[in-house]
């Protein structure tokens, strides 16, 4: 039993060791088998690369607004303005004790800076009538550079544009967008020249749309941006984030009060049929009826015995479609063709957009008593507000 054993036992040893000499000449012969784990292999190039790719294409994602400023900047120009201002000098403390001195003038050039935006390649620019008025010169420089003297085709201050026209090859033109569609939030970035600092761009959102009683034109629909509208933006563009033209820079509130982003610019509809009159009439062709209307409130409208308040016609032009067709101050205005009138811009607004020649038929009430009025709408006199 013991020599089994001791048999089996030496068997087992000497399988062992030569399983140990076995291992030893395979490693010899393959040293390569134990690299790595046991069994791997190097995946094959065709499944890796893809993968490392991947990984090196990966890249943080960046919002950029460079391709629409490309695209919007090199139509904005700059307007630099000269006009000649007389100023009286204050008399000396000598000249007053004698009395009956003679008042002294002088004059000097006061020279101001604005933006525009040329908008067809027969080199119409549009800009803001503030930023020309009552200048002796206008300088046009363009964003590469060129110079040019502008002629003045039309100004319109009741939205406070202007139209120029410069004669240079190769102009580059904004593209219009639409702002009926603009909905507060959208992005939008404002082209000009603030301080001298040509082609500056700044950007923000709408913050709202149809802005009105600001008393800054007579119609107004403004778009209110916070993207910083400085002294020098006057007449630059809005554009969105495609690089259209949305609306024309015009008013800042005023920093001295504290307040900070609030801006107001024309919409492009707006700015659209202004151009489109100026450059073929030579001014803007609105309607009217000669009524003064403005806005009355209900404690107003309590104290002359009426239920509301509304918009009241305040006075009318003597001789005006309005008076022929009888109506008369006092008179509330309830409906302009069928539609409520909601504000006294709401109703300027609307008699301005009617074409001349055509009719329209207000309904109005005096005292208790309601009534319709058709008035056959005029062309605005020059000397009519």
């Amino acid at each position: 039993m013991l020599e089994r054993l001791s048999r089996g036992l030496t068997f087992i040893a000497g399988s062992v060791v030569g399983g140990l000499a076995l291992a030893f000449v395979i490693v010899a012969l393959r040293p390569d088998l134990i690299r790595g784990e046991a069994g791997s292999r190097p995946p094959p190039a065709s499944t890796a690369a893809p993968a490392a790719s991947a990984h090196a294409t990966r890249r943080p994602l960046r919002v950029s607004y460079a391709s629409a400023v490309e695209r919007a900047a090199p139509a904005v120009v700059n307007i630099y303005t000269a006009r000649l201002v007389t100023e009286r000098i204050d008399p000396s403390p000598l000249g007053e004790l004698f009395g009956n001195v003679l008042p002294q003038y002088r004059q000097r050039i006061e020279r101001s800076l604005g933006s525009g935006v040329i908008v067809d390649k027969g080199g119409h620019i549009v800009t803001n009538y503030h930023v020309i008025a009552n200048a002796g010169a206008i300088r046009v420089q363009l964003a590469d550079g060129r110079i040019a003297t502008p002629q003045v085709v039309g100004v319109d201050p009741d939205t406070d544009l202007a139209v120029l026209k410069i004669n240079l090859p190769n102009l580059p033109v904004i593209t219009f967008g639409r702002s009926d569609t603009l909905r507060v939030g959208d992005v939008v970035l404002a082209i000009g020249d603030p301080l001298g600092l040509s082609q500056t761009v700044t950007h923000g959102i709408v913050s709202a749309t149809a802005r009105g009683h600001l008393g800054i034109t007579t119609f107004e629909d403004f778009i209110q941006t916070d993207a910083p509208i400085n002294f020098g933006n006057s007449g630059g563009a809005l554009v969105d984030s495609s690089g259209k033209l949305i609306g024309i820079n015009t008013a800042i509130v005023a920093k001295s009060l504290g307040v900070e982003g609030i801006g107001f610019a024309i919409p492009v509809d707006m700015v659209r049929g202004v151009l489109h009159d100026i450059i073929k009439y030579g001014r803007v062709i609105r309607g009217w009826i000669g009524i003064v209307p403005e806005d009355m409130s209900d404690a107003q409208a309590q104290q002359l015995g009426l239920a509301h308040g509304g918009v009241i016609i305040a006075n009318l032009y003597v001789g005006s479609p309005g008076q022929q067709a009888g109506l008369k101050p006092g008179d509330l205005l309830l409906s302009i063709n069928g539609v409520p009138v909601t504000s006294a811009e709401d109703a300027r607004a609307r008699i301005a957009s009617s074409k001349p020649g055509s009719t329209l038929t207000l309904h109005d009430q005096r005292g208790s008593s309601q009534f319709d009025v058709k008035v056959r709408v005029a062309e605005t006199p020059l000397t009519a507000g």
